[in-house]
């Protein structure tokens, strides 16, 4: 089975990929280079006081959801799979489908609507009101709500009960109970209270983890060099899997889309929520947020296990986690083991609460008006599906996310480029 999905996952990011980077380039040259455009990503944090969802607000929603464990798991699976050579390609995907990112949210906020006192919005609602596609509209709300509540959020409670069994021995039953209960106790609060915790706990772990890496990169700072000059190589190496460049370059790409999301349209979710009207600004805070995803967290991971010596272990059924958690072991003993700890909890929770929303989000869409009870039996619903994630086949997940993943892009691709001239 996992050998079909993985054929399958290949075949739709071959075709995402081509999409993706077919828009970046587009968009690059229409907006004229407007991911380089620096003065214009910090003036796009001014907002009101007034504002009960500031663009700050929207950012740390965004990078809740983008970050997760991908920027810990991810990255280490795609070195694992694919090299080193795969954080070049990352990096050149990012810079390449930016301008994706600040389109599909955009959009968000031109069609973006007010319901029950909040603005929602996102590709759901700019298919619907600028294609007048309906059909399709619905279509990526429920892959939205298959991939985030049924996917992205199992992987995460996996990443969390996997990480803190090999560590401290607790059960993963046990583990994905604790974050079922800590997670309901924040979702239950509204939309309101998801952003709010958002807004608390990513400012604060962000920094933490930021500095710590560049703590080790000190410490191996000699040795640095060579692992950027071992990245570009590799990224060209003719004898990599024996494919050539074409497996870390496919790989990188998947991994880097994977981590910032850019184009895939769940970002234009979280802008559509901000409390005003400034498309323009909104487009910059979301190019901003997966620079910081995929050139800062990411690359900052893949530094610090490729400054290890983790070639020379082998893992079985692999989510990826027990990579990082090695080389935070190998550079800072048992200290790394509790960062690690605090780090993937902190992350993983994060995107949880923020997954969650997107889900809420696209459940309205589909039902036009949904009831309280409705709300109820989601939130119920995902916090059962929290509890199975923490024992469920790691590489499984992997593989039916992505392939969601892969078909949201491709939608989503299709909608941006069709309303290309409603952005400026």
């Amino acid at each position: 089975m996992i050998i079909i999905l993985t054929e399958i996952n290949k075949l739709l990011w071959g075709i995402t990929t081509v999409l993706l980077i077919v828009s970046g380039l587009y968009f690059t040259k229409k907006l004229k280079f407007i991911q380089f455009n620096i003065k214009g990503m910090i003036k796009s944090f001014k907002g009101s006081k007034t504002e009960k969802i500031s663009p700050f607000n929207t950012l740390m929603l965004t990078l809740a959801a983008r970050i997760g464990v991908g920027s810990l798991a991810g990255i280490a699976l795609a070195i694992y799979i694919g090299g080193p050579g795969t954080i070049f390609w990352m990096w050149i995907s990012t810079l390449i489908v930016a301008p994706n990112a600040y389109v599909e949210s955009f959009l968000g906020v031109l069609y973006h609507e007010k319901k029950d006192g909040f603005n929602q919005g996102g590709p759901s609602y700019y298919i619907s009101k600028g294609l007048k596609k309906v059909h399709l509209a619905r279509l990526y709300s429920v892959l939205i709500l298959v991939c985030y509540i049924f996917g992205f959020l199992t992987i995460q409670t996996n990443t969390i009960s996997k990480s803190f069994n090999n560590l401290i021995g607790i059960a993963p039953t046990v583990t994905g109970i604790l974050v079922a209960i800590i997670t309901g106790l924040v979702i239950f609060k509204g939309v309101k209270g998801i952003i709010d915790v958002s807004s608390k706990i990513m400012p604060f772990i962000g920094i933490l983890y930021v500095v710590i890496s560049c703590y080790i990169l000190l410490l191996n700072i000699n040795d640095l060099p060579k692992v950027l000059i071992l990245i570009v190589r590799e990224a060209f190496n003719p004898k990599s899997l024996g494919v050539g460049f074409i497996t870390p370059f496919i790989i990188g790409f998947q991994r880097g889309i994977f981590s910032n999301e850019a184009g895939i349209g769940s970002g234009a979710i979280a802008a559509s929520t901000v409390d005003n009207n400034d498309a323009k600004g909104q487009g910059m805070i979301q190019v901003t947020g997966i620079y910081f995803t995929s050139l800062v967290l990411c690359t900052l991971t893949a530094f610090i296990i490729m400054l290890s010596d983790y070639n020379d272990i082998t893992f079985l059924n692999i989510n990826g986690i027990e990579l990082t958690q090695y080389a935070l072991n190998y550079h800072l003993g048992p200290f790394g083991d509790w960062l690690l700890i605090v780090t993937i909890f902190i992350f993983a929770f994060s995107t949880i609460i923020s997954g969650y929303y997107y889900g809420e989000n696209s459940l309205k869409f589909l039902k036009g008006k949904v009831s309280n009870n409705d709300i109820w039996i989601l939130k119920l619903i995902t916090i059962v599906l929290l509890i199975v994630g923490s024992f469920v086949n790691s590489m499984f997940l992997w593989n039916i996310v992505d392939i969601f993943i892969a078909i949201m892009g491709i939608i989503n691709i299709y909608a941006i480029f069709k309303l290309r001239k409603k952005v400026k």
